[in-house]
C-alpha cells in the first residue's frame, strides 16, 4: 500500500515497507518533540494556609490540652477591702483536660523490578513517581481532616463543627435574598463586620480572640474580586472589605481566602462563611509523626520492592469556641 505526502511544489510517495526497511520509522521517532515533564492531576491542598500544625510527639493514641478557670469564694468579688473588712476573697483554680483523637495514615509503595528496569532506560524513576503520588494522597488526607474531619467518629473540622455558633446571613435591603451576589458592598461589609464583632464580643473583647481569618466559597470570592465598589471602578469589593473591616481598625490584619470546603457546608445546605482566629494558641491540629518511610523489603514472590510510608494526624482542636463563628446563606 502506498501513502502519498503532498508538499506545495513537491510530491513524493513512500511505502510502509520501504519506511521500515530504510529506518524511516526510527527517524520519525527521533524527530518527535517530547515534553519531559509528567503532568500530574490537578488538585487543591490549602491546609498549610488555613491552620497551624503542631509537629512532633511520636506515636501516640491521643493528644491533650490543659485548661484552667478561676473563681473566688465569698461575697466580695472585687477584692476591695476596708480597715475592718473580714470578707477577703480566696482565689481558686479549676483545672481540666480535653483529649483529642489521633489517626494513623499508611500507604505502600510497590516498585515492580521489571518496570523499574524499563523506566531506567528512558531516564525516569518509578520510585519517584509513586513517592509523589503518596505525598499527594497524604496532603489530601490532611486537607480532609482539617476541613471536614470524620463526622462518623465525632471528629469535625474547620467548616462543620457542631459546637461552633452559626447564624443565617440577613436579607438584603429589598428583603429578597441572603446571597452576596444580590447584596451591595456595604451590606457585604456589614456581614463581615458582624461575624468578626461576634468573635470579639464572645472573647470578652480580647483582641487576640477577634477573628483574623475568613474562608468563603470560591464563587463568592471571585465575585468580590471582580465586582467594583462604585462606577469609578477603582476598587474591588474585596479591597473595600480588607480596608474597612473592624479588625483593621483595631490593628488586626484580616485574611479573606477562597475554600472549596465552604460550598454547601451550611444548614440547608447553604454556602458558609467561616471566621476564626488563625493562631496556634486558638485553633490548631497535631502532626505527631510526619510522613516517613518506615520500612523497605524486597518481595521475591511479587518480584518487587515494597516500601511502607506512615504518619499520624490529629484532629482540629478548637481551643476557644468563642474565637470562631459561622455565617450561612451567603
Amino acid at each position: 500500500m502506498t501513502k502519498v505526502f503532498t508538499v506545495p511544489g513537491l510530491q513524493a510517495s513512500i511505502t510502509n515497507d520501504a519506511a521500515i526497511g530504510s529506518g524511516m520509522a526510527f527517524l520519525v521517532g527521533e524527530l518527535e518533540k517530547r515534553d519531559p515533564r509528567l503532568l500530574e492531576p490537578l488538585q487543591s491542598v490549602t491546609w498549610q494556609r488555613d491552620i497551624v500544625a503542631k509537629t512532633g510527639g511520636g506515636w501516640v493514641d491521643f493528644t491533650s490540652n490543659m485548661f484552667v478557670d478561676y473563681a473566688t469564694t465569698g461575697g466580695n468579688e472585687s477584692g476591695i477591702i476596708g480597715g475592718t473588712t473580714n470578707d477577703i476573697p480566696i482565689m481558686q483554680a479549676n483545672m481540666n483536660k480535653d483529649v483529642y483523637k489521633v489517626f494513623s495514615f499508611a500507604n505502600i509503595l510497590k516498585v515492580p523490578f521489571v518496570d523499574q528496569q524499563k523506566l531506567q532506560n528512558i531516564g525516569r524513576s518509578l520510585d519517584d513517581i509513586l513517592d509523589d503520588g503518596i505525598r499527594a494522597n497524604y496532603n489530601k488526607s490532611i486537607d480532609n481532616v482539617v476541613y471536614k474531619g470524620f463526622p462518623s467518629a465525632a471528629v469535625y473540622g474547620l467548616v462543620n463543627n457542631p459546637d461552633v455558633t452559626s447564624s443565617l446571613a440577613p436579607n438584603n435591603a429589598a428583603g429578597t435574598s441572603r446571597n452576596w451576589k444580590d447584596k451591595t458592598p456595604d451590606e457585604i461589609l456589614k456581614d463581615v463586620n458582624t461575624i468578626i464583632n461576634a468573635t470579639w464580643a464572645a472573647s470578652e473583647y480580647d483582641l487576640t480572640g477577634m477573628a483574623n481569618h475568613i474562608l468563603i466559597p470560591p464563587i463568592q470570592y471571585g465575585d468580590l474580586v471582580t465586582r467594583v465598589v462604585s462606577s469609578a471602578g477603582n476598587s474591588s469589593i474585596l479591597e473595600y472589605l480588607l480596608k474597612n473591616n473592624i479588625g483593621r481598625n483595631q490593628g488586626v490584619d484580616l485574611v479573606i481566602a477562597p475554600s472549596r470546603w465552604c460550598v454547601g457546608a451550611g444548614t440547608g445546605p447553604t454556602d458558609r462563611m467561616v471566621a476564626y482566629v488563625n493562631r496556634e494558641n486558638r485553633i490548631n491540629f497535631d502532626l505527631p509523626v510526619p510522613l516517613s518511610r518506615v520500612m523497605t523489603q524486597p518481595s521475591v514472590t511479587e518480584l518487587a520492592y515494597l516500601t511502607a510510608f506512615a504518619a499520624q494526624l490529629g484532629q482540629v482542636k478548637v481551643l476557644y469556641n468563642t474565637c470562631i463563628r459561622y455565617l450561612d446563606g451567603i
